[in-house]
């Protein structure tokens, strides 16, 4: 039994899209989640700042004891997930193999759209990653570098919001899966939704890691005591930003203690 914490990490608000699914799935597991909102956003840096910003934020989690980190940010994990996992001894899981797998095993998906920022398309970790598990899957690549900053405004459900997505889904809307790359991009989900086909299917990525996160848990014999609830702390690089007005609609809650690191 190991009742340390889970560490999760992203730019900002968007890896609380993941958090919200794991913290389901994991009621009783503690977790300590940073999102890094000085440096935000990650996607219009270049490959060399993410690596860096992500072992920094590695470095935060480890001096908080964390038993296994979740780098909750697509362009992290297309960027810095294989340097910084041959660096750690820490297991440390991404968002882009596991939803690739996902994908491998659904035969029911021929067409896939990946909607991501700029960086995380720049660095083709999604198609490479996907190609891997099925040559035979035609990608779409899209990058959509204005959400990330809209979702961290809380500007997710508005009229900018539909239209800037109506633009971003060009030739995009008969896709049979279409993957929401960026951690941010789950609190557009309802805009996406009507932007496609009927029978499309949305991938978010935080449920497909919350469904993984067990195999890496109970492989390295990492499981917490399942006999009381899990507790969290939030801390953010820089609390002068929207990011609890955002929190508090993700995660229903009238409170959300930050703590500035």
């Amino acid at each position: 039994m190991d009742n340390r914490p889970i560490g999760m990490f992203d730019s900002g608000v968007g890896g609380l899209t993941v958090y919200k699914e794991i913290r389901a799935k994991f009621p009783n597991e503690n977790i300590i989640y940073l999102g890094d909102t000085k440096s935000f956003p990650y996607g219009t840096k270049s490959k060399d700042s993410i690596i860096n910003l992500t072992k920094h934020g590695i470095d935060f989690l480890i001096s908080k004891n964390v038993k296994t980190i979740v780098i909750a940010c697509g362009t992290a994990t297309s960027q810095a997930l294989e340097t910084v996992k041959n660096l750690y001894s820490i297991p440390i899981i991404g968002i882009i193999e596991p939803t690739a797998q996902y994908i491998a095993e659904n035969f029911n998906i021929n067409t896939v759209g990946i909607v991501a920022t700029s960086g995380t398309i720049r660095s083709n970790g999604w198609a490479t990653s996907l190609l891997k598990y099925r040559p035979s899957l035609n990608i779409i690549n899209r990058p959509c570098p204005l959400l990330a900053p809209m979702a961290e405004e809380g500007w997710t459900d508005n009229d900018i919001a539909k239209l800037t997505v109506h633009e971003y889904m060009n030739g995009l809307h008969d896709v049979d899966a279409l993957i929401l790359g960026c951690t941010h991009y789950p609190l557009f989900s309802n805009i996406f939704k009507l932007e496609l086909k009927e029978d499309s299917e949305i991938i978010n990525t935080g449920t497909i890691i919350a469904n993984h996160l067990p195999s890496i848990l109970g492989s390295n014999l990492l499981n917490g005591d399942t006999s009381s609830a899990g507790k969290t702390e939030i801390f953010l690089t820089d609390t002068e930003c929207n990011f609890i007005n955002v929190a508090q609609k993700l995660l229903s809650q009238e409170t959300i203690n930050i703590n500035k690191c």
